[in-house]
């Protein structure tokens, strides 16, 4: 067992809270610790939700004093009714009969009921509050009052009495009175380490690893992931980092948005131990339920890798040599990418190995097969639930090395965590205050793990406030795991959903890899496939949550296995005896595929060309044409068709297509073209003879014309001799 100082326990930790006067003034102002009453009219039953009034009660800081301190406790008032609500009588009341276990602190803050009698510690009035708004009452308690207090939880009750609210409708008044409920928790020196596991999560909406986008809104200054960083800052806190969150921002390269390169950096510089859960935070129980020989892993990495995102290698010579002379060397212009390795991508710098961290519902066989799955010297984080309510935080079973969560306390802080409103947190913080005392009560002096639940929508002051009531200064996960175990026994039972879901899924994976053969690179669909299904297989969801999951990414399976399809299609008409027949072929993938279609007739009067490979472009249709020849001049045929890839494996079942064969309409159609053009050429023949005949008639009119008019000009015209006679 490794020493431990008393500067790690409560009284440490209560003077380290209390020196850090900025959360001292939050936790005044808020309200500290918040417990729901019930407000109770004078003639009625209750209130209406959205007409109550609460009341919530806080008595030291987070709930913790220490022995023979004065404190103080803070009462917040909530008017959530339309009218002004009067002040009233706070009276405060402390049991002095200390709770026993846990299930005495659920009993008391859930239902009321505690052991021993109250005795009044403190007295005040309230303040008139106004509708709609809250009011806070201090009331001091002397250290007298609580001096004969020995270490301990005790119930702490606050009353409203006398307060009434008015309606304006009918000037009536209604007297108010209700109880919170609270904890205060004396603590005296302890000397218990107390380390708090931290998951450290991401899932993306759709895509398989997150996105450029994605990673941006998630490192962003108010984005979660810069939200976990925040809240383990400055803590012990030990990190369980899921490694596809770096993997998402590694694959980017250049592309990585700047918000998550500076994001990684930072997780790279914190000081906590860490370790790698599996990738996806994949549960490693239901893989060793389902009888796998190994852990799943991606497959690889490469297609979401891009060249023009890393560096390139420059351009090598390349030697030329020829007999009797010198080797001169030869530039290659070509210059390749360094891309990184699967290893460097999926790598969480600084992790501890040999670390596992599965959902809670194992087996002691499983422990026997985490060894085989990561060699000696394997580490499985488990709840005390799962080892009948041990809560060493160092144990062995069957042989096996464990660390192990207290399940109540491990519970109640993730509450805290998980709650943003900084006021309804105060009532958790103290109900986790309570809880840690107990377990430490349970084995003094003995290290006490915590492990947060996974959930990736945290506020950072509440898991800073979380892991803070906790963790010890100086916690060593790396010595934890170290000190002597104690024996312990796994008392859990296997899931056989999730173990059957393994199997399922893993089948289905199989046929996506058959089907991936009409890729010319199957892993552009497997390794994406591959990632998600470790993802459906994530720690943390519930039996309900974990069922929709499977049924969504079975759905999603089916949808690529029917992404490449021969459409229904209406009757094809083949209107002449050879001809080629368009069947379109729809690929809805985002990646080219090569698909052969073959094609039989139901008839052997059709004969049709059996295979057609063709390449079809991504999200497109494209139309194949298959050669056929008819046999008869008329009838209907069906064609079957299906589509195999090219290495054979079938992609979708026969398909049945009416073909109408009208072979005859081919005759028909060359008789009637045939005649049509005989009578074109003969109606040209006649109108040429005719227009030739017009011409000749005409020309021989006007020639005759000529004559005529020749004639009449020698008979007009004067004899010379008489001419002449005259003359002389």
């Amino acid at each position: 067992m490794t020493a431990i100082t008393p500067e790690h326990g409560l009284r440490a930790r209560l003077q380290r809270l209390a020196g850090r006067t900025a959360v001292l003034a939050i936790a005044v102002s808020s309200c500290l610790l918040v417990t729901p009453g019930s407000a109770v009219a004078a003639g009625e039953s209750s209130s209406d939700d959205d007409q109550a009034v609460g009341l919530h009660v806080s008595a030291g800081l987070r709930g913790l004093t220490a022995p023979g301190s004065s404190t103080t406790a803070m009462v917040t008032v909530d008017n959530d009714t339309d009218s002004e609500l009067s002040g009233g009588q706070i009276q405060i009341d402390l049991s002095r009969t200390p709770l026993a276990d846990d299930a005495a602190v659920t009993s008391w803050l859930d239902d009321g009921e505690a052991p021993g009698d109250f005795a009044t510690i403190g007295t005040d009035t309230t303040a008139e509050v106004e509708a709609g708004t809250s009011a806070t009452t201090t009331v001091f308690v002397p250290a007298e009052m609580l001096a004969d207090l020995g270490p301990g939880v005790y119930p702490l009750r606050a009353e409203l009495n006398g307060a009434t609210t008015g309606n304006s409708a009918d000037e009536r008044t209604t007297t108010v009175e209700t109880t919170a409920t609270s904890v205060l928790v004396v603590a005296d020196s302890q000397t218990t380490q107390v380390g708090v596991l931290v998951p450290i999560t991401a899932t993306p909406e759709t895509s398989a690893l997150l996105t450029a986008e994605e990673l941006s809104a998630l490192t962003a200054p108010d984005g979660s992931l810069t939200a976990q960083l925040d809240g383990v800052a400055g803590t012990t806190a030990v990190l369980a980092i899921d490694p596809s969150i770096l993997t998402a921002i590694r694959v980017l390269g250049s592309a990585a948005p700047e918000s998550a390169q500076e994001w990684l950096t930072r997780l790279d510089g914190l000081p906590n131990a860490r370790f790698a859960l599996q990738f996806g935070d994949a549960d490693a129980a239901a893989q060793a339920q389902a009888g796998l020989p190994e852990l799943l892993q991606p497959t690889t990495m490469a297609p979401f890798l891009d060249g023009a995102n890393f560096p390139q290698t420059p351009a090598t010579p390349t030697p030329t040599s020829t007999p009797g002379k010198t080797s001169t060397p030869s530039p290659n212009p070509t210059a390749t990418p360094e891309l990184p390795s699967d290893e460097e991508l999926t790598t969480v710098e600084g992790a501890l190995p040999r670390i596992l961290w599965p959902d809670d519902d194992l087996t002691p066989g499983d422990l026997t097969v985490f060894a085989g799955y990561l060699g000696d010297g394997t580490t499985t984080i488990v709840s005390s639930a799962s080892v009948g309510g041990q809560n060493a935080a160092r144990a062995t079973a069957s042989g096996q090395d464990l660390l192990v969560t207290d399940a109540a306390v491990s519970e109640s802080l993730s509450d805290v965590a998980d709650e943003a409103d900084p006021v309804d947190r105060q009532r958790l913080l103290a109900e986790s205050a309570a809880r840690l005392v107990l377990a430490e009560g349970r084995m003094p002096g003995a290290p006490l793990l915590i492990g947060l639940d996974r959930n990736e929508d945290r506020a950072a002051d509440a898991l800073r406030e979380a892991i803070s009531t906790a963790d010890s200064i100086g916690f060593d996960f790396a010595a934890l795991r170290a000190t002597p175990p104690v024996p312990a026994s796994v008392t859990s039972e296997a899931d056989p959903a999730r173990a059957a879901a393994v199997t399922t899924l893993l089948a289905d994976e199989g046929t996506l890899t058959a089907f991936s053969s009409i890729l010319a690179d199957p892993q552009v669909l497997l390794s994406p496939e591959r990632i998600r299904i470790m993802r459906t297989l994530a720690v943390g969801a519930s039996a309900e949550e974990f069922a929709e999951k499977l049924a969504a990414h079975q759905e999603r399976t089916r949808g690529t296995l029917a992404a490449v399809s021969i459409p229904q299609s209406s009757t094809i008409q083949l209107l002449t005896a050879n001809a080629d027949l368009p069947i379109a072929v729809r690929n809805d993938l985002p990646w080219p595929v090569t698909v052969q279609l073959f094609a039989s007739p139901t008839d052997p009067r059709l004969e049709v060309k059996p295979v057609t490979e063709t390449v079809v472009q991504g999200n497109s249709t494209t139309r194949v044409k298959v050669p056929v020849s008819a046999r008869v001049g008329s009838g209907e045929v069906d064609l079957r068709l299906s589509l195999y890839s090219p290495t054979g494996v079938p992609i979708q079942t026969d398909q049945t297509v009416r073909v109408a064969v009208r072979a005859e309409w081919e005759t028909i159609g060359l008789v009637v073209f045939g005649g049509l053009a005989v009578l074109l050429i003969a109606l040209g023949v006649i109108r040429t003879v005719r227009r030739k005949r017009r011409e000749a008639a005409e020309e021989a009119a006007v020639e005759a014309q000529i004559e005529s008019l020749e004639e009449e000009a020698v008979d007009v015209r004067p004899e010379a001799p008489l001419t002449e006679d005259r003359h002389e």
